[in-house]
């Protein structure tokens, strides 16, 4: 439970000098009910600062709620393998379905699928200037935890440089291979915010 407090930097400084100064005048059985006293209306500030905050989802971006499609790859016929995105961006939360493509195989003959197979993730994300992170896990085509099987399976990390977004075009570089993935807007997507 994510807890908001204020915080004064200078309580100690006042909570000492009016012990001093309480201290001077008063027998210490007054003093000791003195500070007793204001150690409670300091836990009543305290108490009073510190606000609930809300369990829902985050916002996330404006520009990035929708369902955007990676529909070809630049010369994907003279590629090795490559990957194509489905995403599904709402609230903070990002959902991606990648198809990948490949000539070589990487898996066991009953993985490999004749070189086309699909994989899933989902998690939150987080735009820090022009890049988008992404931090999940992958997950089954249902969107449910994937912990064996074929591919990959347990955290999904992956980081974006945005490159350029307009409202049905969004273009991004994969930061750990360096390729570009360049989106179509397909359903536009407004955020309604859910309880977690």
């Amino acid at each position: 439970m994510a807890q908001t407090c204020k915080v004064f930097p200078l309580l100690k400084s006042i909570f000492t000098t009016i012990g001093f100064i309480i201290k001077k005048s008063i027998t210490f059985r007054q003093f000791m009910f003195g500070r007793y006293i204001l150690i409670l209306f300091l836990a009543f500030i305290f108490a009073s600062a510190c606000s609930r905050l809300p369990d829902v989802q985050g916002k996330g971006e404006t520009f990035l709620q929708g369902v955007w499609n990676q529909d070809s790859i630049a010369n994907q016929s003279q590629l090795q393998n490559y990957t194509q995105h489905h995403f599904k961006f709402t609230c903070d939360s990002f959902y991606v379905d990648f198809t990948t493509h490949s000539k070589v195989n990487y898996y066991e003959e009953e993985c490999f699928n004749n070189g086309v197979w699909k994989e899933y993730a989902k998690g939150t994300y987080q735009v820090r200037n022009d890049t988008l992170i992404l931090v999940g896990d992958f997950t089954k085509p249902n969107y449910k935890q994937k912990v064996s099987g074929c591919y990959r399976h347990g955290r999904y990390i992956s980081s974006f440089k945005v490159n350029s977004w307009s409202a049905e075009q969004l273009d991004l570089e994969n930061l750990s291979d360096q390729t570009d993935v360049k989106l179509k807007l397909k359903e536009k997507i407004t955020c309604v915010q859910k309880a977690l």
